[in-house]
């Protein structure tokens, strides 16, 4: 760490900024403070609604593609919000900074909020040109949870075998055009997420675990011996002791052993031979791997991680794929206590297969606190026996016996022919034809406990004025999606 990078860490610390990640983070039953005012804020209704069991949960529009910001009349909150963090603004006392991947337009916006929690300003920081490939999950990792020298946004690129993680100062210049900042050392791969782990769980460590949404991904790890450090650790990848690479040989109610592979010099390896050196090296091949996140809490927990599969299918969209999940899976993977590169051992938590279309569906994104994991589900597979809208289930860690709960559900209003006119003109009926982007916990950074932010992605809202939202022009660029993010209070922890 340079003198440089101690006097901005010192900086920052002293504005009190207090980031929080893409995913969940631990706090305090805090009390409100008086000047924050948890409202809706967008001139377009919640998208989303609680289901039965969770009827006390408040959900507040946030900002959403057809809100006009005052500081910025120009600005569009563009489409597909997916991986995404919120920080205190350290230049506006009491404000805050809320950045947002696009997915299907490969940006980041960065938008600005009050002291009120209101959306008053914003801007992209990436475009499309900068971004190179599709967006999706993503974490911010900070000087408190992980131990970084500086904030970090962490964003993974997800356009085949070549793509690449980009690590983006969220405070930093728009440079929206700058793809200077994308890291060979976490491999190449058609990537979802690089999660850095608590900084509790390996102390003096850089330790990301990172997903491949693929239909032959893999579980990576990323390993290096200071913190912070993106260029010079080491990647492994996930394989089974007894080097079965079968996703399906694998059942519910079995731990099983799993250990890492070193993959040699990364940084100078196509994606196409990374991919080759899996096959070569019975690594586990999993359908999928499309978001991950650490348990919060102690140093044992933060090394408790789960994953979601998302599942592949037949072109029928109703026969399953042979050694892949096809509805989709959970898994928890329990690194070893002193050396995260040490014999690990690997669980089926959540399955969506036993019960096809009643159950969970096609699990994408992923929320882990200390208590639960909440499963978003991706159901724009279009399974013709799913039976379900677009869900958020929650599943109880101390209770691995019991069935996940739907907590929430994408709200359609299929009979209300002016929503439909709007929200679904291309699609009234399909089911799970929207999706979920990052869920994560917010409740210290508003002083509210319990209170988290989730990302919609309603496909079929399309209106040409949401067209190159990011300004970049490309003409490749010609997604017209709208987007939407939305406070949830009352989620327990």
């Amino acid at each position: 760490m340079t003198n440089v990078t101690l006097l901005r860490s010192a900086r920052l610390a002293a504005l009190g900024l207090l980031p929080m990640l893409a995913a969940c983070s631990h706090d305090d039953n805090a009390a409100p403070t008086s000047s924050i005012e948890l409202k809706a804020h967008s001139v377009n209704p919640a998208l989303v609604k609680a289901l039965p069991g969770f009827e006390t949960l408040q959900i507040l529009p946030l900002i959403s593609s057809d809100d006009v910001l005052a500081g910025s009349p120009n600005f569009v909150f563009g489409p597909q919000p997916d991986g995404a963090g919120l920080l205190k603004n350290p230049a506006a006392e009491g404000g805050f900074v809320l950045i947002n991947n696009h997915e299907i337009s490969q940006s980041v916006s960065r938008v600005y909020l009050d002291k009120t929690f209101k959306p008053v300003k914003g801007e992209y920081i990436l475009d499309y040109n900068g971004g190179t490939t599709r967006l999706c999950s993503a974490t911010l990792a900070t000087p408190e949870e992980h131990g970084f020298p500086i904030p970090t946004f962490l964003t993974a690129g997800e356009s085949g075998a070549e793509s690449m993680v980009h690590a983006l100062d969220p405070l930093g210049a728009a440079n929206k055009s700058n793809s200077s900042r994308r890291k060979p050392a976490l491999g190449k791969a058609s990537m979802e997420n690089a999660v850095p782990l608590n900084k509790q769980a390996y102390p003096g460590k850089t330790v990301i675990v990172i997903g491949e949404d693929d239909t032959n991904g893999q579980v990576l790890l990323y390993v290096s011996n200071t913190p912070g450090d993106l260029d010079n650790g080491k990647l492994y990848m996930m394989k089974r002791s007894n080097g079965d690479p079968v996703e399906t040989s694998m059942s519910a109610g079995t731990s099983y052993d799993v250990q890492w592979v070193e993959v040699p010099n990364v940084a100078t390896m196509t994606g196409a031979q990374i991919a080759a050196f899996s096959v070569t090296n019975s690594v586990l091949q999993l359908a999928r791997v499309e978001d991950l996140d650490y348990r919060k809490g102690s140093a044992a927990n933060n090394r408790e991680v789960y994953f979601t599969a998302t599942g592949v299918s037949a072109a029928d969209k109703v026969t399953a794929v042979a050694g892949k999940t096809m509805w989709g899976r959970v898994y928890k993977l329990n690194l070893n206590a002193t050396d995260p590169t040490a014999a690990a051992k690997l669980e089926v938590v959540v399955d969506g297969g036993i019960d096809p279309g009643n159950y969970i569906v096609n699990p994408d994104n992923i929320c882990v606190t200390d208590n639960y994991v909440y499963i978003q589900e991706d159901g724009d597979s279009y399974y013709k026996e799913n039976n379900h809208d677009g869900r958020i289930w929650q599943w109880a860690i101390n209770a691995p016996g019991q069935r996940a709960k739907a907590m929430l559900e994408m709200d359609h209003r299929r009979t209300d022919a002016t929503f439909n006119a709007k929200y679904n003109p291309s699609n009234t009926q399909s089911k799970s034809s929207w999706e979920y982007g990052a869920m994560y916990d917010i409740s210290d950074l508003v002083n509210t406990p319990n209170t988290f932010l989730v990302n919609l992605h309603p496909h079929t809202w399309q209106d040409p004025k949401f067209r190159n939202a990011d300004g970049s022009g490309a003409t490749a660029n010609t997604n017209s999606e709208g987007g939407q993010v939305v406070i949830v209070r009352g989620v327990a922890k």
